[in-house]
């Protein structure tokens, strides 16, 4: 794998955009941010819902009807990402799994090896910190 991490997280945001935009029509996410980590990749599509479907996600049952929405729509449609993913980074996506945060239109693509993958949406910008380790004893 020549490529650096950089240049395969702009390359996946770039995929994840094209695939949106296919996926969705005309709409297109505002951003797009990558984390790529060892066996896992997650992409999250900033104010990526659309303006019907940020009106709906107000009542909760709306809320509810969209994040289902947007889990079967991706779960149905996302092999040409996948694929996309594996050609850029040389790796098979053994899982895929897509969460809709409603209240700030953020969509979540987790694609993992088989990892738990824990996501949290902070409501500011802070700092690109990475912290890697295996051993529970590091966290203090």
């Amino acid at each position: 794998m020549s490529q650096s991490k950089a240049t395969m997280a702009k390359q996946i945001a770039k995929a994840a955009i094209a695939f949106e935009q296919r996926r969705t029509g005309n709409h297109v996410p505002k951003s797009v941010t990558v984390v790529l980590s060892e066996g896992t990749l997650v992409i999250t599509l900033h104010e990526a819902l659309s303006p019907a479907e940020r009106k709906m996600a107000q009542s909760p049952a709306g809320a509810a009807k969209i994040q289902d929405f947007h889990r079967q729509l991706f779960a149905g449609s996302s092999e040409s990402l996948r694929k996309e993913i594996q050609r850029i980074t040389g790796m098979e996506v053994r899982e895929a799994t897509a969460e809709v945060e409603p209240k700030t239109g953020a969509v979540v693509q987790a694609f993992t090896t088989g990892t738990v993958v824990q996501v949290f949406l902070l409501a500011g910008s802070a700092a690109t910190e990475t912290w890697s380790g295996s051993d529970p004893g590091d966290l203090s």
